[in-house]
């Protein structure tokens, strides 16, 4: 198999938050916090992007607890600066049409992006790209794919390659 890597290229890791607590029925859904299991296996998958040497342009997280605090956790390993994450309240409840719209308004300087949110959003968003669909993105479940294209609002017209699909189980450490 040959790999032909043409640049500038887009990258993109769809990232759904890590595991929360549903055990507290006073707690609006948008709150809910990480569970200390969600934190230890979010940790492990920033780990490996680390290892990986992956660091995004920009990072966009929903505004959801969970999701920000996923968001955080990630950019500390990965050192990017935790105020220069870009919160959206749309991603916690609009479709996958919206976070096309949000790729193509990326100024085209920003080169990959990392976006943390929900399901059933990501695992359908993340389909759209993949030649191999997943059923359900697991919680911290990430998917890298990457686009030869220098225009984000080209996505759609792009050759695409499926770099990784991660989740913490498959991870040691």
């Amino acid at each position: 198999m040959c790999f032909l890597y043409l640049y500038p290229m887009k990258t993109l890791y769809i990232i759904r938050h890590g595991k929360s607590a549903w055990d507290n029925p006073s707690v609006r859904d948008h709150d809910r916090t990480l569970l200390a299991e969600g934190i230890e296996r979010t940790k492990k998958v920033a780990k490996f992007l680390a290892e990986k040497n992956i660091k995004p342009d920009l990072i966009v997280s929903s505004s959801a607890t969970r999701a920000f605090e996923t968001a955080k956790i990630l950019a500390h390993q990965l050192h990017y600066p935790e105020a220069d994450i870009r919160v959206e309240t749309d991603i916690y409840d609009q479709g996958a049409a919206y976070l096309m719209e949000l790729l193509y308004g990326l100024p085209n300087e920003v080169s990959s992006v990392m976006l943390i949110g929900h399901n059933p959003t990501f695992t359908h968003f993340a389909n759209k790209f993949m030649d191999k669909s997943i059923d359900a993105l697991a919680t911290t479940g990430t998917v890298s794919i990457s686009f030869d294209t220098d225009k984000w609002e080209e996505l759609h017209l792009a050759s695409k390659i499926t770099n990784f699909v991660i989740v913490p189980k498959m991870l040691k450490h």
